[in-house]
C-alpha cells in the first residue's frame, strides 16, 4: 500500500504558498512554499515559478498533510444508501415495521393504488434487539410490495414473503444472512432498479469524498469495481485515485484476461488514476448480524460460534492462486477464529495483502500478523456502533476488540477506512474514533487501545510520511490544526491529487 503504486499525472507545476507541514508528533513547520512538478513534490522552501504554466494556491498559513485514503469502501452501495428507506435507530422489530408501513402508505397514496414496486430499506441492527425479526410481521404491512431491508452491517437482510419469492429463496421465518444474503445483495440493481442514474449518484459521493480530503479509495464493491471504474472515468467522472477490487467469482477473469500468461496483476493500470486492487473474500460474518466466527461461544444466539463463509482449505486455495498470479488479497475476518484462520493461510501461502476489519483478535496473533507483513485494514467508526452489542454477547472478550494501539506497538501496519456505507465515508470520523474510542461526551471504550492523533492520521495516508521533497503530490490543506481540535471537527480547505487541485474552498 505504498504511495508509489499510484499512477503519475502530468501537467503544469503547482505552487502552494505559505503552508505549514504537519509531522506525526504534532509539530509543524513555519509557513513554507511547496512546488509540485510531474506529480511529486519538487521543492520546499522559498519557491519561484518554473515557466509560464505554473499555477498557485495560497494556503495562507493553513496546515498541509499527505492526502487521505479510505482503504475499504463499497462505492456504489454508499452512493445509493441515502436514497433508500432509512430504518436505522429502531430499537425493536416493531419500530421497523411501523416505519415500513408508513412509507408504503405514502408510496401507495402518491400512486393512487397499491402497486408492486420493491421497497428497499437500510440500517436496522438486529443484534441490538431482544426479539427476532419476523417475516410474517413484515408481510402484514407490506401489501403487494416486495420488501428488502438491508441490515446496518450489510451481512443480513429482512425480506417479506414476496421478496423471498422474487429473490428465489425458500420461505423462512426470520433473516437471510451471509452467503445466501450476499447472492441477493449482488442482484439489487436487477431486483430494484434505481430511479437516479448511477453515474450521478457516484459522482456526488466522490465529490463529497474530495471535500473531506480523500485522495484515494480501495473500492471493494460486490459488482465488479474493476469493470465499472474504467467506464466511469471514460464518461468523465471526477474521482479520487481508485484501487478497484474484485471477488472470487471474477478471479478466473482477472487471472486469465483472455490469454494464458496475460492476466492482470495488482497495481496494473485500468484507467487514469484507476489501478487493479486486491482479491476480496468474506471469510466470516459480522458482529452486527451475530455471525462473526469466534473461538468461544457468544452469549446464547442463533449461531453460537458465528459462521464461516469459506473453509480453511478454500481460503488457502484462493490465496495460493492469487499469489501465483501476482495479486494481493483482502481477507475479511472479524471474529478471532476467522483472523487466526486467515493468518494461517497467509503463512502457508506467502500471500501479500490485508485482513479487513480484524475486529476481535487473540493477542498471540498480533505478533504473527506483524511478522507476516499482513496489513490490518481497520474501520474504527465500527466500534461506535458495536460497543453495546459487544458488551452483551462478547463481554468476556471485549478487551480484545479493536486492538489498535496493541497492533501499532506490535509493528502491524494499520490502514484505516470506513467500510462505507456501514459507516460514513469520512476519514476524520475514522481518525476521531481511533483516537477517542467514544462519541463526544462518552468515556473511552478500552482507553489503553486509543491511538494518538499522529498515529491515526498517518495510518490514513496510504503509508505516506509527512511531506518532503519526493513525496507524491497528493496533499490536503486544512483550515484547522489536526492536533488542536477534535479530528471530527477538522475542516478541509483544498484537496490536490498529483499536483492537480481537484477541490478547493479557497477564494
Amino acid at each position: 500500500m505504498s504511495p508509489e503504486a499510484s499512477s503519475e499525472p502530468t501537467g503544469a507545476d503547482l505552487i502552494i504558498r505559505s503552508a505549514r507541514i504537519v509531522s506525526e508528533d504534532g509539530t509543524v513547520t513555519e509557513p513554507v512554499d511547496i512546488r509540485i512538478a510531474g506529480g511529486r513534490v519538487a521543492d520546499i522552501g522559498g519557491v519561484t515559478a518554473h515557466g509560464q504554466s505554473a499555477r498557485e494556491l495560497d494556503a495562507g498559513g493553513r496546515w498541509v498533510i499527505p492526502g487521505l485514503w479510505d482503504h475499504h469502501v463499497h462505492v456504489t452501495q454508499w452512493a445509493r444508501w441515502g436514497e433508500r428507506l432509512d430504518v436505522s435507530g429502531c430499537t425493536a422489530p416493531q419500530a421497523v415495521i411501523d416505519r415500513v408501513h408508513h412509507h408504503i402508505e405514502e408510496v401507495d397514496s402518491s400512486s393512487g393504488q397499491q402497486d408492486s414496486r420493491v421497497i428497499l430499506g437500510v440500517g436496522h441492527r438486529p443484534s441490538q434487539w431482544s426479539e427476532p425479526a419476523s417475516v410474517t410481521a413484515l408481510d402484514a404491512v407490506s401489501g403487494r410490495h416486495p420488501v428488502i431491508l438491508i441490515s446496518g452491517d450489510a451481512h443480513s437482510g429482512w425480506l417479506n414473503s414476496r421478496a423471498l419469492q422474487v429473490c428465489g429463496l425458500e420461505h423462512r421465518t426470520g433473516l437471510v444472512d451471509e452467503n445466501e444474503w450476499f447472492a441477493v445483495f449482488a442482484r439489487l440493481d436487477e431486483i430494484a432498479p434505481t430511479q437516479t442514474p448511477e453515474f450521478d449518484q457516484v459522482q456526488r459521493a466522490m465529490t463529497a469524498a474530495l471535500t473531506r480530503g480523500i485522495v484515494g479509495i480501495t473500492d471493494l464493491e460486490f459488482a465488479g469495481a474493476h469493470r465499472v471504474w474504467p467506464e466511469r472515468i471514460a464518461a468523465g467522472m471526477i474521482a479520487p485515485r481508485i484501487r478497484a477490487g474484485f471477488y472470487p467469482d471474477a478471479l478466473d477473469e482477472v487471472l486469465g484476461s483472455g490469454l494464458p500468461g496475460s492476466g492482470l496483476r495488482t497495481g496494473d493500470p485500468l484507467a487514469h488514476n484507476v489501478l487493479l486492487g486486491p482479491l476480496k473474500m468474506i471469510t466470516d460474518g459480522s458482529l452486527g448480524s451475530l455471525t462473526a466466527h469466534c473461538c468461544d461461544r457468544y452469549a446464547p444466539e442463533p449461531h453460537p460460534f458465528g459462521k464461516q463463509n469459506f473453509s480453511g482449505a478454500q481460503i488457502r486455495e484462493l490465496l495460493s492462486r492469487a499469489t501465483a498470479g501476482g495479486l494481493d488479497v483482502a481477507v475479511h475476518a472479524i471474529g478471532d477464529a476467522a483472523v487466526t484462520e486467515a493468518l494461517d493461510a497467509f503463512g502457508v501461502t506467502g500471500a501479500h495483502g490485508s485482513i479487513e476489519h480484524a475486529q476481535l483478535m487473540r493477542r498471540d496473533d498480533l505478533v504473527r500478523m506483524a511478522g507476516l507483513g499482513v496489513v490490518a485494514s481497520v474501520q474504527p467508526a465500527h466500534l461506535l456502533d458495536d460497543r453495546a452489542v459487544t458488551e452483551r454477547v462478547w463481554a468476556d472478550r471485549a478487551d480484545r476488540c479493536f486492538l489498535l494501539q496493541s497492533m501499532h506497538r506490535a509493528g502491524v501496519a494499520l490502514a484505516l477506512g470506513s467500510d462505507a456505507p456501514i459507516a460514513p465515508l469520512d476519514p476524520w470520523l475514522a481518525i476521531d474514533a481511533a483516537v477517542w474510542r467514544a462519541e463526544p461526551g462518552e468515556p473511552a471504550w478500552n482507553a489503553a487501545e486509543r491511538l494518538t492523533v499522529g498515529q491515526a492520521l498517518f495510518s490514513s495516508t496510504n503509508g505516506a510520511p509527512p511531506l518532503a521533497v519526493g513525496s507524491l503530490g497528493d496533499v490536503v490543506l486544512l483550515d484547522d490544526d489536526p492536533f488542536g481540535v477534535r479530528p471530527r471537527d477538522v475542516r478541509v480547505a483544498a484537496t490536490v491529487i498529483g499536483g492537480d487541485p481537484v477541490w478547493s474552498a479557497l477564494g
